[in-house]
């Protein structure tokens, strides 16, 4: 992952560092033989629970700030102290406590400029849609999804606190008619909009979340029309939970899932092929290549929709 706040990536040939571990010989590098690793142990997940907007520290200190997306849009984020949220310094990742969810990582830009392009072209529209944004740190995507319309934006996030301190003060930030966005505010006002957050493991958050289909036939109208997820791949641990989790909440047969991710994350197996190579031995859902952007010195980053057939 490469943050957009972050210092410049190295070159995508060199190997990184994504989790804080005591020994660099733990890591697993793309090409390694899963089964014959020994993957880093990880502590159980906290209870999954569903955080509300009244439960924002008053005590946070939220500075708001710009980001350009694309063709005049902006959104407002904020910027949270990683020290002051979960004791930590200098740290993306520490497997079972911090999944990273308070840095802003590229691919939310670039899946929000991917739907951006979807919608001038006339194939998608959030207007009276669900969406699941999925792993949202930020939630810029799921933001997007409602100031485009959208009926409901649920969003999740490993971490309660990051829900807490940045999900929803991001998404009062962005309400419309706010000319000077707050970062004060403890409630989440939204007329038209449906907005729940969610917090938990991929592993059993489908047992919280509303609109997901109660048989294996996937009731009808169950599931979310759109599933988003920005750098959720990473990790070869959580792939099949991840999959696992879109197959449930996913609205058949009509749903679309749009993922925003490195073609391959160094260091620790991970990657969009890898994802990919799970959900074609499946064979449930097809994908598309969306956009590919690579500027010559980071790794290679894509977006990519995926669908029942």
């Amino acid at each position: 992952m490469a943050a957009t706040n972050s210092e410049s990536e190295k070159p995508s040939f060199e190997t990184f560092q994504l989790f804080s571990t005591s020994s660099s010989s733990s890591a697993l590098g793309i090409f390694d033989d899963v089964s014959s690793q020994q993957l880093p142990s990880i502590p159980p997940p906290p209870p999954s629970l569903e955080v509300y907007a009244s439960q924002v520290p008053s005590s946070l200190n939220h500075n708001v700030e710009t980001v350009n997306i694309d063709d005049g849009l902006t959104l407002f984020k904020g910027r949270v102290n990683t020290q002051q949220v979960f004791g930590l310094s200098n740290s993306d990742l520490v497997p079972g406590k911090y999944e990273g969810g308070l840095k802003l990582w590229e691919g939310s830009l670039d899946l929000i400029k991917a739907l951006l392009s979807d919608i001038k072209s006339d194939f998608i529209s959030f207007g009276g849609k669900r969406v699941l944004e999925v792993g949202c740190g930020h939630g810029l995507p799921g933001i997007f999804a409602m100031l485009e319309g959208a009926s409901a934006v649920h969003f999740q996030d490993f971490n309660a606190e990051v829900l807490r301190c940045l999900t929803i003060p991001n998404l009062n930030a962005n309400l419309p008619g706010k000319s000077h966005p707050s970062s004060s505010a403890n409630s989440t006002i939204c007329d038209k909009t449906e907005v729940r957050f969610f917090a938990g493991d991929w592993s059993d958050i489908d047992k919280l979340l509303p609109h997901v289909g109660t048989d294996a036939n996937h009731t009808e109208g169950a599931g979310y029309d759109f599933i988003l997820m920005a750098e959720t791949v990473y990790s070869i641990n959580s792939l099949q939970n991840l999959y696992n989790l879109i197959k449930k909440c996913l609205k058949h047969p009509d749903g679309v899932v749009y993922m925003a991710a490195k073609k391959y994350y160094f260091g620790v197996g991970g990657g969009s092929r890898r994802f990919l190579s799970l959900v074609e031995k499946d064979g449930i859902m097809s994908s598309s290549l969306v956009a590919e952007i690579t500027d010559g010195s980071s790794n290679v980053r894509e977006v990519w929709k995926l669908s029942v057939k």
